[in-house]
């Protein structure tokens, strides 16, 4: 059985937001943030999830454009990459402009 293709990144960050509403996908985040890349022994030492456990949830991290993977020897690296996660601040940033635009509006129509 062959492992899909990482998505191409996307535009929207929906699939991020999706891929660290777990956990264990947040553990494995702050856990490949040292900028090192890092073996699936290394990921899972520590947790109570087995290795093909690990690998599931550092599948949907790769969906998500938020973890990388290459081949080194007979192992699979696995590191951090940091642009969605970007995209996703730059997302809630625009958010928090917009509430509180809106909340100035409210408070102006209120105090009016």
């Amino acid at each position: 059985m062959s492992n899909p293709e990482p998505s191409p990144p996307s535009t929207h960050p929906a699939p991020v937001f999706a891929a660290l509403g777990d956990a264990t996908r947040l553990e494995l985040v702050a856990r490949l943030g040292d900028g090192q890349a890092h073996s699936i022994a290394q990921l899972t030492d520590g947790l109570s999830l087995t290795r093909q456990g690990v690998t599931k949830h550092l599948r949907v991290l790769e969906q998500a454009g938020l973890v990388k993977s290459s081949r080194v020897g007979r192992e699979n690296q696995f590191s951090f990459a940091p642009e969605p996660i970007k995209l996703a601040r730059s997302y809630l940033d625009t958010v928090a402009e917009q509430w509180d635009s809106a909340l100035s509006r409210l408070k102006a129509f209120v105090e009016a």
